[in-house]
C-alpha cells in the first residue's frame, strides 16, 4: 500500500507542477494516536490572473480505491459523507458558512481511529484551468496498555525445587509493537509471545520464570516496556513462602567442667514464621537441669559431662519442618581458642551419624595433640638417655662377656689351668664396697700380711680377676696364683650361661 500511495503522490506532484501557477499545498505525512485529533491541511494558491474555484473534494485512497470524505461547493454548500460525518469537519468558518472563499479547505479528524489510517487527496476543481490536487499520508498509532502482575499473591518454594512463572508483563493492543525487558537481581528466564490483532495492533506478552527459594523472597522484579522511544516501567516484590532454615547457636567449642551460664538457642528463618520448636537429644533424654523457654535451652548450674551429646532442634511452620543439629563436647579445662561454632541446618529426621564437626574446636584438638605428642617423645628420649647413662656408670666389668669365667679371666671353653691347692676360706662378702678384697680367716693354710709388700701392689690386690688378654701379656707368678681357687658350689650357682657357651657372674652385671 505504501508503494501505491507513494506512486500516486508522485503523479499528483507532476500534475500540480504541470499547471499554470495554481498550487495545492499539503503536508506529505501526518500522524496521530487513536482517540486524538489531527488536522489535514489543504491550501489553494491561485494564479494571476486567478482562476475560479467551483468545488473542492476530499477523498480517502485505500488499496487503490477512492472514497469521498467531504465536498464543499460555493453554491450548494458543505457535505460530509458517512462514516465520517460525526468526526470530520472543515477548519475554516468561511467554508462552514458557505462563503465564497475556498482557498483554505483544511479538515479536522476528531476521535481518530485505526481505520482512519490511509492516504487523503484534496482536489480543487477550477475554471478554466481544470482540476488541481495533492495528497497526504495519515498514520494512526495505538498506545499499548501495559500491565504487570504476579501469577499468585503467594509463591511457595516446594521440594524438589522447580522453575515456575512468578510474574507476567504485557503490552496489549499496541501499534507498532512494544519491546519488553526485565530488570532484577533474581536469576531466571524470560519468555516472549506476540499476537497480531485484527485491527492491526499487536499484543506482546512476557513471562518471568524463577526457582522459588528463601533467596528470592522479597526480591524486586521490574518490567520495562519500550514504545516508540518511551520507557514504561512497573515493579512487583515477590512473596515466597519457604520452610525454616535452622541454626543452633550458643556452643562455642569451649564448654569445660564447672563453667557457668551456658545455653543453646534455635534460630530459624522462615516464611511464614515458625510456630513450633521441639528439642531433643539423640540417643538419650535431655539433662535434668535443662529449662526450655521458647526456642532456647537454659542449662542450670555448672557444666558437667552429662551435658555432652548431639542436640536436635525441630522448627515447624505452615510449609514444613526443618532440623538443626549441634554436637556438644565437654573438656576438663578451658580451651585457648574460643571461636564461636554454630550448627548446620539439616532436613527433618536426620540420621544418627550426622554430628556437626566443630571446626575451630577440632583445630585446637589437633594442635594440642601434636604438641602433646612432641612433648611425650621428648620426655621418653630424656628418660632413655638417663637410663643408659646410669647403666654405663654402674657396670664394673668388661663388656666382652665371653672373657669372664669364675673370676680368673679364662673362658669355659679353654678350661681352668692347673694350680696349687689354696685355702678355700677366703670368702667375698656380698654387698660390700671391699668385695674384691680377700679377707684372711685364721687358718694354717693362709698367708701373713708380713710376707707381702702391698704398697706397690695395692692396685692389683683390688682386682681378684683379670681378663684373658691381660693374662697373656703378663707372667703367672706366685702372687697371682695365690688368689686363684676352685669355685665353691654357691659361686657356680651365681654364674649365668651364655648362648655361645660362656658364663658370667650375676654380680658382674647387676651390681
Amino acid at each position: 500500500m505504501a508503494r501505491c500511495v507513494g506512486l500516486w503522490a508522485l503523479l499528483l506532484a507532476l500534475h500540480v507542477q504541470a499547471g499554470d501557477g495554481q498550487v495545492v499545498q499539503m503536508d506529505s505525512v501526518k500522524s496521530g494516536f487513536v482517540g486524538s485529533q489531527v488536522e489535514l491541511r489543504c491550501v489553494f494558491v491561485n494564479s494571476n490572473p486567478p482562476v475560479k474555484v467551483s468545488q473542492v473534494t476530499w477523498q480517502k485512497l485505500l488499496n487503490g480505491t477512492k472514497q469521498n470524505v467531504a465536498i464543499v461547493n460555493p453554491v450548494l454548500g458543505v457535505s460530509v459523507l458517512s462514516p465520517f460525518r460525526e468526526r470530520v469537519s472543515f477548519k475554516q468558518a468561511t467554508v462552514r458558512h458557505q462563503m465564497s472563499s475556498l482557498e483554505d479547505t483544511t479538515i479536522v479528524f476528531s476521535n481518530l481511529q485505526l481505520s482512519d489510517e490511509a492516504a487523503y487527496i484534496c482536489e480543487y476543481t477550477t475554471f478554466p484551468a481544470g482540476n488541481r490536487e495533492n495528497m497526504v499520508n495519515l498514520t494512526v498509532y495505538a498506545q499499548p496498555q501495559t500491565r504487570m502482575s504476579l501469577t499468585s499473591t503467594t509463591i511457595v518454594a516446594k521440594t524438589p525445587r522447580r522453575k515456575m512463572t512468578v510474574a507476567t508483563c504485557m503490552a496489549a493492543n499496541g501499534k507498532p509493537p512494544s519491546v519488553i525487558k526485565w530488570e532484577t537481581r533474581i536469576k531466571g528466564d524470560a519468555t516472549y509471545q506476540e499476537t497480531r490483532n485484527q485491527n492491526g495492533t499487536v499484543t506482546v506478552r512476557s513471562n518471568y520464570q524463577v526457582t522459588p527459594s528463601r533467596e528470592t523472597h522479597k526480591q524486586k522484579l521490574t518490567c520495562i516496556v519500550t514504545y516508540r522511544g518511551e520507557r514504561i516501567t512497573e515493579s512487583v516484590v515477590l512473596n515466597v513462602q519457604y520452610e525454616p532454615e535452622v541454626k543452633i547457636e550458643g556452643f562455642d567449642g569451649n564448654w569445660y567442667l564447672n563453667r557457668q551460664t551456658v545455653q543453646l538457642t534455635c534460630r530459624a528463618d522462615a516464611n511464614p514464621p515458625v510456630t513450633i520448636y521441639q528439642w531433643k537429644l539423640l540417643n538419650g533424654s535431655l539433662p535434668s537441669n535443662v529449662e526450655i523457654k521458647n526456642n532456647t535451652l537454659f542449662f542450670k548450674g555448672p557444666v558437667t559431662y552429662d551435658l555432652a551429646g548431639t542436640y536436635v532442634c525441630d522448627a515447624t511452620n505452615a510449609i514444613g519442618t526443618r532440623t538443626g543439629v549441634v554436637d556438644v563436647n565437654i573438656t576438663d579445662f578451658p580451651s585457648p581458642d574460643r571461636g564461636i561454632v554454630q550448627s548446620t541446618d539439616f532436613p527433618t529426621n536426620p540420621p544418627n551419624n550426622h554430628g556437626i564437626q566443630q571446626e575451630q574446636h577440632s583445630a585446637g584438638v589437633v594442635i594440642g595433640g601434636a604438641v602433646g605428642g612432641v612433648a611425650l617423645l621428648g620426655v621418653a628420649a630424656v628418660l632413655l638417655f638417663i637410663f643408659l647413662r646410669r647403666r654405663q656408670r654402674t657396670f664394673k666389668g668388661d663388656y666382652n662377656t665371653k672373657k669372664h669365667a669364675f673370676g680368673n679371666g679364662y673362658s669355659k671353653a679353654g678350661g681352668l689351668p692347673a694350680h696349687p691347692s689354696k685355702p678355700k676360706n677366703l670368702p667375698y662378702p656380698d654387698d660390700s664396697d671391699d668385695e674384691k678384697k680377700p679377707t684372711q680367716i685364721g687358718s694354717t693354710g693362709g698367708f701373713e700380711p708380713s710376707d707381702r709388700n702391698f704398697d706397690t701392689e695395692s692396685e692389683d690386690l683390688k682386682r681378684p680377676y683379670f681378663t684373658v688378654d691381660e693374662g697373656e701379656s703378663r707372667e703367672y707368678d706366685e702372687r697371682t696364683l695365690g688368689f686363684q681357687y676352685d669355685p665353691e658350689p654357691e659361686i657356680v650357682d651365681d654364674m649365668i650361661s651364655q648362648t655361645d657357651g660362656s658364663v658370667i657372674s650375676k654380680k658382674e652385671w647387676y651390681v
